[in-house]
């Protein structure tokens, strides 16, 4: 079992990417249903604001710390957390081991062709890479039926949802029962930076935790988006401050 840290409530494991493969490698043996969420700040605000969600967060197999201010987070709870796990390079290395293992994969959600393109990328990366199928589709209850029965009929044993949050993780909650795939994870913008369409950090950025910055910098529409990043900081804090009064 993982270890993890528990950040305003939701439980973040303390993965890195090896231990990470490494488990979804096991999850797809055992043929069980496993679901991943790849946690950041925003995330953690969000599901202060709506129960289903945080609800989710409780139930999920895995909650990635993938952001930064997370891994900041776990240092003011007294705490660690190895690495930021992003789930965009997760969705690369997983289908670096989709493709040594033959496990097949579906790419869902994004703007219309950008699954498609992503998963081009990843084919002409990882030659082996089966990609089961791709398609845009929305989170609305009215299409679920039919994106089911196409994820179903593909033989898919991984898919990647890109409706954001919290859309794609409740999507993927609500359906599991009806879906045949062994592995699910939602990947917010994984699609788009894989395909190019929104240029992601420098390397060094993303090191120093600057990444934020970087797409604020990029896509300034964000920012009442990015609000959520102090407001996570300073309620991180009071989280702590009455963790001490309580003598916790």
């Amino acid at each position: 079992m993982i270890n993890h840290v528990r950040i305003l409530g939701i439980p973040v494991h303390a993965f890195t990417y090896k231990t990470l493969l490494s488990t979804i490698t096991h999850w797809l043996e055992d043929g069980e249903f496993h679901h991943i969420c790849t946690v950041n700040p925003e995330f953690a605000m969000i599901a202060q604001q709506q129960g289903d969600f945080f609800d989710l967060l409780q139930r999920v197999d895995a909650c990635i710390a993938d952001g930064v201010g997370l891994l900041l987070a776990a240092r003011i709870l007294g705490q660690s957390l190895p690495e930021r796990v992003t789930g965009t390079d997760t969705v690369q290395l997983l289908a670096e081991q989709a493709a040594a293992h033959g496990w097949r994969v579906y790419f869902l959600g994004a703007a219309e062709g950008i699954a498609q393109q992503a998963s081009q990328i990843l084919q002409a990366r990882y030659p082996d890479l089966q990609v089961a199928g791709c398609y845009a589709g929305s989170p609305s209850g009215e299409e679920a039926p039919a994106i089911i029965n196409h994820i179903n009929a593909s033989r898919a044993d991984i898919l990647l949802v890109a409706y954001g949050a919290p859309q794609q993780d409740l999507w993927i909650d609500r359906y599991k029962g009806n879906l045949n795939v062994k592995l699910a994870m939602g990947v917010g913008g994984a699609f788009d930076f894989i395909a190019g369409v929104v240029p992601r950090a420098p390397r060094w950025m993303q090191r120093i935790g600057l990444e934020w910055l970087f797409r604020l910098y990029k896509q300034p529409w964000r920012w009442r988006r990015m609000l959520r990043l102090p407001l996570f900081v300073l309620a991180v804090s009071r989280y702590r401050g009455k963790a001490i009064h309580q003598g916790e």
